[in-house]
């Protein structure tokens, strides 16, 4: 059977160029909007016209390193956090009724956009600066709302993880902006480099907390956190297998087998790729015991089988590293994004590579013409291994020098909305961004 490949071309780059390092670019889950952080601010464009769209600038005083949109907003507000080397975290609104009429949901019309030779002052004026979100003693290097949009998970290099709660009711009109602290987490050993929460995966089984977050740090672990029945939140897991600083983590957007737990992706300064699997047992339908948890009787169950909600703190879950994907690159992948059309993986990083990836499931040996001999038998163990591991993972394409010279800091899928794109706002595009300051699309066709 001939092995299918990809053909990774270029677009025309977003414009403006940045002229300077630019760190990540990330993507509004449902508009055609991309925000970009570079120096003390961030750039947001459109995706619709490829050029700038709006600035947010003069909140922070040193490097924005990290975005991240606010989920389940109206239909007429943006708001958006960023991450800074000043040691806060910023939210920001943008407010405009016209918005709404407009349609903002399938064409970006805001007042302000275009790469039209608009002064700064007059792209920003839209974004009002909110909130500071001040406590961490470092960099704020990572930031990330959970699914609601309720929680936010801010990370640093005082090797600390800090949850905030939307105690102001940012769904309402946006004039009660209040965040508060609901947990530091500190049993990271250095700096804490990404945090990722779980989505929302339809059929995922309730007997999961709501919430699930995830964070990578430059101690080589990744650490999986939960709430416990108290309230608090404790780390339920630790990921070890790298031998590097891990870069970032994404959690599997779909799931393809029944009501599995979502995998999680880490990428690494070891230039390798690790793919973990959540290893369950079987659900007991049995109640046991007296009514506990206001009326809820079932039992929690981790990794380590059924645990009463009322020992929820003690709980701890097994993961194993279920996949390590080729290794490609010859130095430390910065970034890496899963699709949630496609279940293609790209990845990008120091060595200035672009690889795009796809699972495949293992050949039942059967097809292969095996006899059924001790080999064959053998072969079929190494099957089964492998399927319940979720398939085996292979190079599709990659693309090297993507930015000439310079590092990759970020690639990440996004939808195209653009006038060359034959299925507006359905087909997916790669996005990579750079130590040149360039934000470039990518074309990825399979054949």
């Amino acid at each position: 059977m001939d092995k299918k490949a990809a053909q990774i071309s270029p677009l025309a780059a977003l414009k403006p160029d940045l002229y300077q390092r630019a760190w990540a670019s990330v993507p509004h889950p449902t508009l055609p909007l991309l925000a970009t952080t570079h120096a003390n601010q961030v750039t947001v464009f459109s995706l619709a016209t490829l050029s700038k769209h709006s600035v947010l600038a003069g909140g922070h005083t040193r490097s924005v390193r990290a975005v991240a949109w606010q989920p389940a907003q109206p239909a007429n507000r943006l708001r958006l956090v960023t991450g800074s080397f000043d040691a806060s975290a910023g939210l920001w609104t943008w407010d405009d009724d016209s918005t709404a009429a407009a349609g903002l949901e399938r064409e970006v019309t805001l007042t302000g956009s275009g790469g039209d030779g608009n002064t700064d002052e007059d792209d920003d004026k839209d974004w009002e600066f909110n909130l500071v979100l001040e406590g961490h003693e470092h960099e704020v290097k990572g930031v990330a709302f959970n699914p609601s949009g309720q929680y936010l998970a801010t990370c640093s290099r005082d090797k600390t993880v800090w949850i905030w709660e939307d105690v102001g009711g940012a769904g309402g009109d946006g004039d009660d902006d209040e965040w508060e602290t609901v947990a530091v987490l500190s049993e990271h050993d250095g700096d804490v480099k990404a945090v990722a929460w779980c989505p929302d995966v339809p059929g995922r089984k309730g007997r999961y907390s709501a919430d699930v977050l995830a964070s990578a740090s430059y101690d080589n672990t990744v650490r999986i956190w939960r709430e416990d029945v108290d309230g608090e939140w404790v780390c339920v897991a630790v990921l070890e297998g790298h031998e590097g600083t891990v870069w970032g983590l994404q959690w599997e957007p779909t799931t393809t087998t029944g009501n599995r737990f979502p995998r999680l992706m880490t990428w690494s300064a070891d230039a390798t790729m690790r793919v973990w699997t959540l290893r369950e047992e079987k659900e007991e339908e049995e109640d046991q015991g007296e009514d506990v948890s206001g009326g809820e009787s079932r039992l929690f169950r981790s990794g380590l089988g059924g645990i009463p909600n009322t020992m929820r703190r003690s709980m701890r879950e097994e993961w194993e590293c279920t996949a390590v994907l080729p290794r490609v690159h010859t130095r430390a992948v910065y970034s890496a994004t899963w699709s949630a059309d496609t279940g293609l993986v790209a990845s990008a990083g120091s060595d200035g590579l672009l690889v795009v990836y796809a699972e495949e499931a293992p050949q039942p040996a059967a097809a292969t013409g095996i006899e059924n001999t001790a080999a064959a038998a053998e072969k079929n163990g190494e099957a089964e291994e492998e399927e319940k591991k979720g398939g085996a993972w292979r190079v599709l394409g990659k693309v090297e020098n993507a930015h000439g010279p310079y590092e990759v800091n970020h690639t990440t899928w996004c939808k195209r909305f653009d006038a060359g794109a034959e299925r507006k706002g359905e087909e997916e595009m790669l996005v990579t961004t750079g130590d040149d300051g360039v934000i470039r699309p990518w074309q990825v066709r399979i054949s």
